[in-house]
């Protein structure tokens, strides 16, 4: 799946998930790659729900969303399709 972000540096995140709801793939285009290469590697091989749970409503300066929130939110709607 590509999910557009909103609200972020990041543009783009490419993920999936495996049958058994577990996260097999995650890269982000843009915004901090040093970051983002490191939230990638710690989220690939965990259940979607439970990515879900510890990223979702994470905040970045005074916007209202952030990378990992925009993962949460992709990830919920790659779960809900």
């Amino acid at each position: 799946m590509l999910y557009k972000t909103t609200g972020t540096c990041s543009q783009l995140i490419d993920l999936e998930v495996n049958e058994d709801g577990i996260l097999t793939k995650c890269h982000f285009t843009g915004g901090c790659q040093g970051n983002l290469q490191g939230i990638s590697k710690l989220v690939v091989g965990m259940p979607a729900r439970e990515v879900i749970n510890k990223l979702e409503g994470i905040t970045c300066g005074m916007k209202r969303t952030s990378c990992p929130d925009q993962l949460a939110q992709a990830l919920k709607s790659l779960i809900q399709s």
